[in-house]
């Protein structure tokens, strides 16, 4: 196959999808990973494709990008989703305080943690419903009125939280060298008093997230401390991420469903 034919591919795969990652062309192609790097960065070059963080986007996805309503988002890529949750509940230590944002991937962190003695802060209306029925740890939950498309509470006119936590755990619709990035421009605004008050910012975010660019950027790289994604990732982004001075840590989605189920 020539360098005309595989380019012409890789936009034909972008007319039905708004990206598609390295290791996706390098299955589709049957080339290596620096071929396929070379193919994305013509097409960027001639302006014919956009080459994002791990794989390469068509010049419409931008203007197409948003975020799914929770109910969906939730049916996406679930068992990656527990995995990286698993992993980060391992993360916290009885009597620790915690922050859980709003999101699917977050919201699996929650349920996990309802049984622990744990003090729980999070802005999600999902999340704190689910605790306040079925939960035993200590919840705290934002104030502020209801916001239904991305399902936080937020106010405001309402300060920082009067605590500090140990660890913020974040989800993401995108993520890049930018730093974390979503499509609704609450999220961002909703963030920041969490973000004033946690030592530490984990993202929760499944290997899809590495190829979104959303808009609005919630937490810069420089403020996330750890990335824990699953085991879909391509390495040269893990260490592109590292190089940022993130630490990766991979959940391996196979394992824990088989460890999960004994």
């Amino acid at each position: 196959m020539t360098e005309t034919e595989r380019q012409r591919q890789i936009i034909t795969m972008l007319e039905t999808r708004p990206f598609a990652t390295v290791r996706e062309l390098i299955d589709m192609l049957s080339v290596s990973p620096a071929t396929v790097r070379r193919d994305i960065e013509k097409l960027h070059e001639a302006g014919e494709a956009r080459k994002v963080f791990g794989g390469v986007a068509s010049l419409t996805a931008a203007s197409r990008t948003h975020a799914l309503p929770f109910a969906q988002s939730s049916d996406l890529a679930v068992d990656a989703k527990r995995a990286i949750a698993a992993m980060a509940a391992d993360l916290c230590r009885d009597g620790d305080m915690v922050m859980v944002a709003g999101g699917s991937t977050c919201h699996q962190l929650g349920l996990r943690l309802a049984g622990r003695s744990i003090g729980l802060y999070t802005n999600s209306m999902p999340l704190a419903a689910a605790l306040g029925t079925h939960g035993a740890c200590q919840l705290s939950v934002a104030g502020g009125a209801l916001h239904r498309e991305p399902g936080i509470l937020y106010d405001p006119q309402a300060a920082a939280p009067d605590f500090f936590a140990s660890r913020l755990f974040l989800g993401a619709q995108g993520l890049g060298l930018e730093g974390v990035m979503e499509s609704h421009p609450l999220l961002p605004v909703a963030t920041r008093p969490m973000l004033e008050r946690a030592d530490d910012v984990i993202v929760l975010a499944d290997s899809r997230k590495l190829s979104v660019r959303a808009r609005f950027v919630s937490c810069p790289i420089d403020r996330v401390s750890t990335l824990i994604t699953d085991d879909g990732v391509q390495e040269d982004d893990v260490r592109i991420l590292e190089d940022a001075g993130v630490t990766v840590l991979v959940a391996p989605v196979a394992a824990w469903r088989a460890d999960d189920k004994t």
